[in-house]
Formats: C-alpha cells, sequence, structure tokens
C-alpha cells in the first residue's frame, strides 16, 4: 500500500513514520532557563548528521500549541546537553517524559544528579553512560511551535568503563547497553542484539571506485 503524505493528517503521518524508522536513539535532553531553571526531556527525533562538522538533528514538537520547555531553553540560551539512555536509566527517562509545569525541576523528580559540564552551562546526567555537550548552529521551523534544531557537538562525556583505547578512541559500544525507541505507545529495543558484515571484497571489480572515507 502507497500512503501520500501530502493527502495525511501529521497525526497518521506520525504513526507511519515512527512504525517504520526504528530502532530510533533516544536524545535525553537537559536544558536550562536564562535563569538557570533545568529542564529534562526525552525525544527520539535525533540522530548524528555530520561528523566534520560534528553535527546532530533534534526534532522537537509542540505541546498544547505551544513550544516545549525544551524548545523555549534551547532557543533562549543556544545550548543543551544530550544524554544517552542505558537500559538501567529506562524508568527515570520514562519519567522525565511527563508534562511538568516550567518551573519544575524533572531531575530531580527522577531521583537523578548531575555533573558539570566541560564547555556548555547545562549540566549533564551523572548516571549516563555517555553525554553529547551542543550548541545551536542552525534551527529550522518545520511548523508552528515545532523546531527542528541543528546543533554543533562541542564535547563528548563518556563513562571510563566504555573507552576501550583513549588513544585510538575506540569504544565499546556493547558495553553502554544503550535503548532505541520503538513503535507507538511504549515500546523500546535493546541495542544488544548485534551481528557483524565485512566491507565486501571489491578489489578485482572495476567498478567500484576507492574507497574516500567518511
Amino acid at each position: 500500500m502507497n500512503f501520500d503524505f501530502s493527502k495525511l493528517a501529521s497525526a497518521d503521518a506520525f504513526k507511519l513514520l515512527s512504525s517504520v524508522v526504528v530502532p530510533r536513539p533516544i536524545a535525553w535532553v537537559v536544558s536550562q532557563s536564562k535563569e538557570g531553571a533545568r529542564n529534562a526531556a526525552p525525544f527520539s527525533f535525533f540522530n548524528v548528521v555530520s561528523s566534520d562538522p560534528p553535527i546532530v538533528a533534534l526534532g522537537i514538537g509542540p505541546r498544547g500549541g505551544q513550544l516545549k520547555d525544551t524548545s523555549r531553553n534551547i532557543l533562549e540560551t543556544r545550548q543543551f546537553v544530550i544524554n544517552l539512555v542505558s537500559a538501567e536509566l529506562a524508568d527515570q527517562m520514562n519519567h522525565t517524559s511527563l508534562d511538568y509545569d516550567a518551573g519544575i525541576d524533572e531531575l530531580a523528580r527522577a531521583g537523578l544528579s548531575t555533573e558539570p559540564s566541560l564547555l556548555v552551562a547545562p549540566p549533564r546526567i551523572a548516571q549516563s553512560p555517555a553525554a553529547l555537550e551542543c550548541e545551536v548552529w542552525q534551527v529550522l521551523d518545520a511548523a508552528p511551535q515545532r523546531v527542528i534544531v541543528l546543533a554543533r557537538v562541542v564535547a563528548l562525556y563518556l563513562r571510563d568503563d566504555a573507552l576501550l583505547n583513549a588513544e585510538k578512541f575506540y569504544v565499546d559500544t556493547p558495553a553502554l547497553r544503550l535503548l532505541g525507541r520503538m513503535h507507538g505507545a511504549g515500546w523500546y529495543a535493546h541495542t544488544s542484539d548485534l551481528f557483524q558484515m565485512r566491507t565486501p571484497d571489491a578489489a578485482n571489480d572495476p567498478a567500484v571506485r576507492p574507497a574516500q572515507g567518511h
């Protein structure tokens, strides 16, 4: 069956996209207002889109026809931290998805602690195994009160036991035990069911161009 998105309601388009683009990494975003009030919320319309420069994309929809607190904070301060969600933190992450008033500290409500970031003002979640410190690069107004934030990663925290070789930047990714967002309401996936595929041998195929890097 084919779907013409120009003829679909946005809610129906969301159902289709979020059901087939899976698993999606979870950006557990910590931001703060100009006055320093902290906010934490998870988003799954998120990914790395460039390594040079290091750019991530984050899609944030409206809530009740208004900007979410995360959007407002990011637009005001131009900084935020994306924390990655390990399996042990599933309940706390889920708790911070609740629609609290702007003055409520979701981190405190979820029993989470923080550590200072290296280069940006918002802190990182201390329990998270990895965190990306971000500064806004560009903001796209996708629809009323819906923004797509392109942000430059200026620093990264990684838990020591997940670093295999610091000099070569080898990471033990399975040790992070990260979660991915799946379809529908409340479905997630563990990223531990792995298999490896070797790059095909193209040495004898003249139609294949030499590798040019990433």
